[in-house]
C-alpha cells in the first residue's frame, strides 16, 4: 500500500484536493480532525497534557481547546512540548488507520506534515500550493478574521518555499489552473511509483 502525505499552508486548499481524492475512492485520514479527537478522548494525553499545562486544559471533564491554543499561541517551547505529547499519539493511530485500510493507495492530510514529522511516515509528499494573497483571501472569508490573524497564523508554519523543496508532487490551487487534471497527473504519478 502506498500513502501520500497533503500538506499546504493555511488557506491553501487542502480541503478542495482531498476531497477530490476521495471522490478517486481514496481514504483519506485528517490529521487535525483526529489529533483534536485524540487530545480529547486519550487517556495518555490527556494525563500529560494536565501535568505540562495544569488541569483546567480539562475543565468540567472536557478539553478545553481555547485555554490550550492561548497558552501555546505565542509561546514556542510550550508548543514543541505539546506537539511531543500529540504528534505520536496521532502518528501511531495512523498507523492503525492505515492497517484497516484496503485500497491501494492512502492519504495523510496534515498542514504541519513536515513540522510534526509525519513526512516520514509517508511514501510520497504532495504539496497544495496557492500564493499567499489569496491564501490570505480565503482564510479570512471561510474564518471571519482579520489579515493580521491570518498572517500570524501563517507564521507559525513552515514556509512554502521549504514545502516546496521537500514534497515530491505540487498541486497549483491558484484558481488558473484546474484542479482534475492535476488530481489525475498524481494519481498517474503515484501508480508509477
Amino acid at each position: 500500500m502506498t500513502t501520500i502525505g497533503i500538506t499546504g499552508g493555511i488557506g491553501s486548499g487542502k480541503s478542495v484536493v482531498v476531497s477530490l481524492l476521495e471522490t478517486y475512492r481514496m481514504p483519506v485520514y485528517i490529521a487535525d480532525k483526529e489529533s483534536k479527537r485524540l487530545v480529547a478522548s486519550s487517556p495518555s494525553i490527556r494525563e500529560q497534557l494536565t501535568a505540562l499545562l495544569g488541569k483546567s486544559v480539562y475543565a468540567a471533564n472536557k478539553w478545553n481547546h481555547a485555554l490550550m491554543a492561548s497558552l501555546i499561541f505565542n509561546d514556542p517551547a510550550l508548543l514543541t512540548q505539546v506537539n511531543a505529547i500529540i504528534h505520536p499519539e496521532v502518528a501511531c493511530h495512523f498507523q492503525t488507520w492505515v492497517q484497516q485500510q484496503s485500497a491501494p493507495y492512502v492519504a495523510l492530510e496534515s498542514a504541519i506534515l513536515f513540522e510534526s514529522g509525519f513526512d516520514r511516515k509517508v511514501d510520497i509528499r504532495v504539496m497544495v500550493y496557492a500564493p499567499q494573497a489569496l491564501r490570505i483571501q480565503r482564510t479570512m472569508t471561510r474564518d471571519r478574521v482579520t489579515e493580521n490573524e491570518v498572517l500570524r497564523r501563517m507564521e507559525n508554519q513552515l514556509p512554502d518555499e521549504i514545502k516546496k523543496e521537500r514534497s515530491d508532487f505540487i498541486i497549483f490551487n491558484d484558481e488558473k489552473q484546474a484542479l482534475i487534471p492535476q488530481i489525475e497527473m498524481l494519481i498517474a504519478y503515484i501508480r508509477k511509483r
